[in-house]
């Protein structure tokens, strides 16, 4: 599943191309993916202005003056820049047709496995925050609220292992499997130790972990596993620089060590027994 930096360099890649334009036409080829389309949404986007993009964890925003559509990627969903006229193939859903300063373009979404969504946040029924969505999210690891301290404070009296509360979201949001996997080792804490045990300390250097592994993330355009593209059709390349992640019985890059596999609340985690402790 696309986690935070895919996201956030999907909502880099599309802003420049809808930010500030007019909404020309929206094409729902399906009635829904995770969840029904709106019914009205071609209607309420139709000639309508982007005012500019955003993202909350792994959902991108698009706003407009009358309210906020939220997308969600899912596990196999992407978003493309394109000409107008372009025949859709099997699995793209849904379009959004903008005006640009050299012609009309299509932000077109394709989804596979249909897990994805895009819904309709509206300014007259509150804070976009307060929706159902994104009012349990915790903070944004790239920032200012969110620290170390943050993390010690709000742990005391959680006892599950800490990767586990790093992929709750409801402290820090959008760290998801592969990066709060990589966040660990770099701090070198072993990610089966209980969350209330974890000194300010260390929390700092996790801390600071996570958003040099995020930032680094975006940099390099992301992970691509299985189905994440970027918006211009090209593949991320962090994937070649993990350090545990997806390499078990590989000898650890530091200390040469087999990185180990174990399962987690159903999902794989990857460590190395002598770097983190």
């Amino acid at each position: 599943m696309p986690e935070l930096p895919e996201v956030e360099v999907t909502r880099r890649g599309v802003a420049p191309h809808i930010e500030d334009r007019v909404v020309r036409e929206v094409v729902l080829r399906r009635e829904g993916l995770r969840w029904p389309f709106p019914a009205a949404l071609p209607q309420l986007l139709a000639g309508r202005k982007v005012l500019r993009t955003g993202r909350r964890g792994k959902y991108l925003l698009i706003h407009f003056e009358h309210g906020t559509l939220i997308i969600h990627l899912g596990m196999s969903g992407h978003l493309r820049i394109m000409a107008p006229g372009i025949e859709p193939e099997k699995h793209d859903h849904f379009d959004l047709q903008v005006e640009g300063p050299n012609g009309p373009q299509v932000l077109r979404m394709k989804d596979p496995r249909r897990f994805g969504a895009v819904l309709w946040h509206d300014a007259a029924d509150g804070e976009l925050e307060h929706h159902v969505l994104l009012r349990e999210l915790g903070v944004e690891p790239l920032e200012a609220g969110f620290s170390g301290k943050l993390l010690y404070d709000q742990t005391r009296q959680r006892s599950a292992p800490v990767k586990q509360v790093l992929l709750a979201g409801d402290i820090v949001v959008g760290v998801g499997n592969i990066y709060a996997s990589e966040s660990l080792f770099r701090a070198g804490i072993n990610p089966k130790t209980p969350a209330k045990r974890i000194s300010l300390a260390r929390y700092e250097k996790l801390a600071q972990a996570v958003r040099e592994i995020l930032a680094e993330a975006i940099v390099q355009g992301g992970s691509t596993l299985r189905d994440f593209i970027s918006v211009n059709g090209q593949s991320g390349y962090f994937q070649q620089t993990y350090f545990v992640y997806d390499r078990t019985g590989v000898p650890c890059r530091v200390c040469a060590a087999p990185i180990r596999q174990i399962k987690q609340g159903q999902r794989s985690t990857f460590y190395c027994v002598n770097c983190q402790k």
